[in-house]
């Protein structure tokens, strides 16, 4: 006899402070992933929209905003800007390792790092090495961490320079969070190239797309997700692809962002794509 399906029970947080866009509020709808059909249920639930952080998947459930906005890039159709091959140039000698989700101090010290640098007042700053552990070590599904290290000249093991927690789904790669090294200024773009070595990555494993997290229109720290073509947007009827002169829009506009946040002394913003 076939055991009967249980379907997940749904909680939604309490309002609090939205980290993206300011005098906003933010509230999230979640569940638990568990169980021997956890991998599938999170699956199931990327595809409408949600993400997941340890053993909860969640999803955006403002009453007021619509503006955080889930996308992926269509791997079988994407080809790298100009701009992109560069990047793709400046760090493909990066030694690049497929880990078990297990935290090292390494590690740790690495994210401590780019959050103090990138995201000085972000939530996140208060994380300790127990709390970086859970969030990469409790896993119910199919996840491993992307090490990226220098290349050494005697084949022993390189420094650390950026790292990336992924799951690995059945219809593509979902970027939980990924950081690195903020102050290689011969390796700029480094953030973007983790995003692209998981678009090569996917290719290479015949997975259609590349989930990017929540792109948030107006929060200048998510601009750099609309720089990849093509480019699929979650909405009320489905996954849709942005149009080519909506995508030059928005690029214009985080190119603008970019300008504006440089001249301010802020420098340039960051990747961050667990969200």
């Amino acid at each position: 006899m076939t055991a009967p399906v249980r379907f997940p029970r749904f909680f939604v947080t309490s309002p609090a402070p939205c980290p993206y866009l300011a005098g906003k509020t933010e509230r999230k709808v979640f569940t638990e992933l568990k169980g021997p059909h956890a991998d599938q249920l999170n699956e199931a639930l990327g595809r409408i929209g949600f993400r997941r952080s340890q053993t909860v998947a969640y999803r955006p459930s403002c009453v007021d905003c619509q503006a955080c906005v889930s996308v992926r890039v269509v791997v079988g159709e994407f080809a790298p800007s100009k701009a992109q091959k560069r990047i793709i140039k400046r760090n493909s000698d990066l030694v690049v390792t497929e880990c078990r989700p297990w935290a090292t101090s390494e590690q740790f010290d690495l994210l401590r790092d780019y959050l103090a640098k990138r995201h000085p007042e972000g939530g996140m700053t208060r994380m300790d090495e127990a709390d970086y552990a859970d969030m990469v070590e409790h896993t119910p599904v199919s996840s491993y961490v992307l090490e990226y290290r220098e290349p050494t000249s005697d084949g022993s093991v390189g420094r650390l320079v950026g790292a990336c927690l992924t799951d690995r789904q059945g219809d593509g790669l979902s970027m939980i969070y990924s950081f690195y090294d903020p102050d290689i200024e011969v390796r700029s773009g480094l953030g973007n190239y983790i995003i692209l070595d998981h678009i090569r990555r996917a290719a290479e494993e015949g997975l259609p797309y590349v989930y990017l997290g929540y792109w948030v229109e107006g929060s200048a720290r998510m601009q750099y997700k609309i720089r990849y073509r093509p480019l699929e947007r979650l909405g009320p009827r489905g996954w849709r692809r942005l149009g080519t002169e909506e995508q030059d829009r928005l690029i214009r506009d985080a190119v603008r962002s970019d300008s504006a946040t440089s001249a301010a002394g802020a420098g340039d913003k960051a990747l961050a794509v667990s969200r």
